[in-house]
C-alpha cells in the first residue's frame, strides 16, 4: 500500500499531538508537517504538497476557510479533512462547498477520524455521524412541519379539539359536522402526519411544538 503524506493544522498543540499519535499507528500514513500557524500551513502546502490535510477551522488570524482556499490554490492535490468544534451542519456544508472532502467534529472518536481519513484517501467524501444525525433530525422536523402546513383549517380545528380531550362525537357536535366526517378528517390527518392514531399524533405535536 502506498504511503499517504499528511499535514496537521490546529492551533492547539495537544490536539495536533493526539491526532499525530492516532495516525502514527498506521504504516501507510506519514505525518510530514504539524503546525498551528495558518500562514505556515499554506507555505508547507506549497512546498510539500501533502496528500491529506487535517485542518481545524477555528483558527486565527487566518481561519480554516481561508486556509482551505489557499491550500486548494497552491496545492490542488491536497485533500482536506475539516475538523471542528462546531456541530452545526451549516459549517459542514460551507466547508464541503469550499472544497473540503470530509468534516469531522471534535466530539468524534478516533475510530471515526480514521474512517474519514480512509474514505478520503479512497476518493470519497465523509460526514461524521454527529453531523449526519443532526441533519436527519432537521430533515424529519422539516417534513413534519411541511405536513402540518398542508393541513386545512378544518383539520387544525379537529386537532385543537382532540388536544382538549374531546371524542369524535363531541368534536362533531362542536364543529356541527357528522361523526363520520370527523373520522374522515382524522384519517387524513394521520396519513399526512404519518402516525397511526390520535395518541401518536398528539405526542408528535407536543414533542415538536408543531
Amino acid at each position: 500500500m502506498s504511503v499517504t503524506t499528511i499535514m496537521i493544522v490546529d492551533d492547539h498543540t495537544l490536539l495536533r499531538e493526539t491526532w499525530a499519535k492516532i495516525l502514527s499507528f498506521h504504516e501507510h500514513l506519514k505525518i510530514i508537517a504539524n503546525t498551528g500557524n495558518g500562514q505556515e500551513a499554506i507555505q508547507i502546502a506549497k512546498e510539500k504538497n501533502p496528500a491529506l490535510v487535517l485542518l481545524d477551522i477555528n483558527m486565527a488570524p487566518l481561519n480554516g476557510f481561508d486556509i482551505l482556499q489557499a491550500i486548494r490554490k497552491y496545492s490542488p492535490i491536497s485533500k482536506v479533512i475539516a475538523v471542528s468544534m462546531h456541530s452545526q451542519p451549516s459549517y459542514a456544508k460551507k466547508m464541503l462547498r469550499s472544497g473540503a472532502r470530509a468534516y469531522v467534529t471534535k466530539n468524534s472518536t478516533s475510530d471515526e477520524l480514521m474512517t474519514a481519513v480512509e474514505q478520503v484517501i479512497a476518493g470519497r467524501k465523509y460526514l461524521c455521524s454527529e453531523i449526519k444525525n443532526i441533519l436527519a433530525m432537521q430533515m424529519t422536523e422539516e417534513e413534519e412541519q411541511n405536513a402540518m402546513n398542508s393541513l386545512t383549517q378544518k383539520h387544525m380545528e379537529v386537532i385543537r379539539l382532540m388536544k382538549m380531550g374531546l371524542a369524535s362525537k363531541e368534536i362533531a357536535m362542536e364543529l356541527n359536522i357528522t361523526t363520520r366526517t370527523v373520522q374522515v378528517h382524522k384519517q387524513t390527518i394521520y396519513k399526512k402526519m404519518k402516525v397511526r392514531n390520535s395518541l401518536s399524533l398528539l405526542n408528535l405535536i407536543n414533542q415538536h411544538e408543531l
